[in-house]
């Protein structure tokens, strides 16, 4: 059987939108000769809806789109994710794949297993199928799943489920596996995924076709790699990353594939720019601006703008203060050279003079400290924000994921924006992936990649003066932030428990900085933002 996949970059909500996408990807793929023609999870609605669902009109329209593309099919089959309602007991809808077929009338299934955990909240929305049962095709059987039904309990955060819907549909006899997907991205995940879906295939003796989502959505990446195992867990198709695509499989002849080495770096840089794009795309920007420091922090999140947009829809902008030095404006204008961008000099000594004498009376007597520093960082907010609205570009923030975590960063200042692009990248990552961006040369500075971290806001300052090195802090942060570990057990990992309890302290001190950021791009396993839930009041320490 030849299997097509439509790898889709469905925008939520986008109703109609999606309709034509799905129509002119199924007839791409009916035309090169599918059988059957897979979409990913939610395709026609786009994941995730949230409380769109909830809106009168929402899911009725969606349904009129999935009726609407039971008039498009032809020869080939198309399964397509949609809203589906609960006329039952319990949660208003389903998450739920409809089998179209011409002259056929359509069938449904539910998706049995809500993830409800990190970032997912579908229990809030959906009801769990009531069972499973093969669909019928052509005089075959087909086990349709729903993205977290393939999931097995050894690659889910702890045991969350009683049924296994795979196992049951192979039991009633389904010949081979379909999974539609939306499965968000993060740092080695599509190696995981290719692990789990090849041992599954292995055990239950079939072939495996799983077809994920790609784009952005929010603080959300879905990088794509749809796969498709044969019975003995081999791969016999992976499509690209981070892009729209389509093939067609014949899933009983298919040769191996062996795939290159995974190469961290080019997936990061691959997740950042997709997400910079359609955030930006999705919500009708066109352009960027962001400030220029001569840091390694702004000109990594340039060169990935740049990436994600191109070098006429992206404004640098350097800001010198009195502090500045000569080789940190001559880095930002060097990258703006080498990436081709506009780059605007606004310098911020006389305002800042005329701000400071504001104050001159109220704070006599009083030393110069972080208030001085962070007047610079939000003359500097302000700048960039009167560039985006006269211009109507999006303001882009470069501070990184150990900067955000210990509130090193100046709320309405430097975490001005509408997008944080690196929040969830730690510093000692943004370096390696400098250090990729000028694999085949010189775009970033050398100097700026060598030269020590500094916010350059008061003379002679060096991040190290206020925070531990990056090599261990990131490691504290990912043990406190990601592994969810207390002060008691990181230390018992080795680290010095003045250090360990300093930075738990600042991560807990910072969740209000952290509620008032901009969205931020996720791609590790725990970001700050939608899959993390802190109260701002609280006074547990462990």
């Amino acid at each position: 059987m030849k299997i097509g996949f439509a790898q889709l970059n469905p925008t939520v909500g986008d109703l109609s939108g999606n309709f034509e996408k799905i129509a002119a990807a199924y007839r791409r793929l009916s035309t090169a000769g599918a059988d059957l023609v897979l979409t990913p999870e939610l395709s026609v609605s786009g994941y995730p809806p949230q409380d769109l669902v909830f809106k009168s009109r929402f899911v009725p329209q969606n349904l009129e789109m999935v009726e609407r593309l039971q008039g498009v099919v032809e020869r080939a089959a198309l399964l397509v994710g949609f809203v589906d309602r609960n006329e039952g007991r319990g949660k208003p809808f389903h998450n739920a794949a409809a089998l179209l077929q011409s002259g056929t009338p359509m069938q449904k299934t539910h998706k049995s297993l809500l993830p409800t955990y990190d970032v997912f909240d579908e229990d809030r929305y959906f009801e769990p199928a009531r069972g499973v049962a093969p669909l019928s095709f052509r005089g075959h059987k087909i086990g349709v799943t729903i993205c977290e039904d393939i999931w097995t309990e050894h690659y889910l955060p702890r045991p969350l489920y009683d049924i296994e819907p795979v196992r049951s549909l192979v039991e009633q006899g389904a010949e081979f596996i379909v999974n539609l997907s939306a499965s968000p991205f993060n740092l080695r995940k599509p190696a995981i995924r290719r692990e789990m879906v090849a041992a599954l295939a292995r055990a239950h003796r079939r072939s495996i076709c799983y077809c994920n989502a790609v784009g952005g959505n929010d603080e959300l990446v879905f990088d794509g790699n749809s796969i498709a195992m044969n019975p003995d867990g081999v791969l016999i198709a992976q499509l690209p990353a981070f892009r729209e695509s389509d093939t067609v499989i014949e899933i009983e002849s298919a040769p191996a594939i062996v795939l290159p080495p995974e190469d961290e770096p080019a997936d990061l840089c691959g997740a950042l720019a997709l997400g910079v794009r359609d955030y930006l795309g999705k919500c009708n920007f066109k352009s960027a601006v962001l400030g220029l420091s001569g840091g390694i922090d702004s000109a990594v999140v340039a060169v990935i703008a740049v990436e994600a947009l191109g070098s006429r829809n992206v404004v640098g902008v350097s800001m010198p203060s009195p502090y500045s030095s000569r080789g940190s404006i001559a880095d930002a204008l060097a990258l703006a050279q080498n990436l081709e961008i506009q780059c605007l000099e606004i310098p911020i000594a006389s305002a800042f003079a005329a701000f400071k004498e504001q104050f001159r009376e109220i704070f006599s007597g009083r030393p110069e400290d972080a208030t001085e520093e962070n007047m610079q960082s939000r003359l500097r907010g302000m700048i960039l924000m009167s560039l985006s609205n006269k211009f109507g570009h999006l303001l882009l923030t470069t501070g990184n994921k150990s900067e955000l975590a210990v509130g090193y960063c100046t709320i309405y200042g430097d975490m001005a924006g509408g997008l944080a692009v690196i929040s969830d990248v730690p510093k000692t990552m943004v370096y390696q992936l400098a250090r990729w961006i000028n694999r085949n040369g010189v775009i970033i500075p050398i100097s700026t990649i060598e030269k020590p971290p500094s916010a350059e806001l008061k003379p002679d300052q060096i991040d190290q003066d206020t925070l531990p090195p990056y090599e261990i802090l990131d490691e504290i942060l990912r043990l406190y932030v990601e592994e969810n570990l207390s002060a008691r057990d990181i230390v018992a990992h080795g680290f010095d428990e003045k250090t360990v309890r300093w930075v738990q302290r600042r991560v807990d001190l910072n969740e209000y900085k952290r509620a008032q950021a901009a969205p931020g791009i996720k791609v590790t396993s725990r970001a700050f933002g939608v899959g993390r839930r802190m109260p701002l009041a609280q006074k547990y320490i462990d």
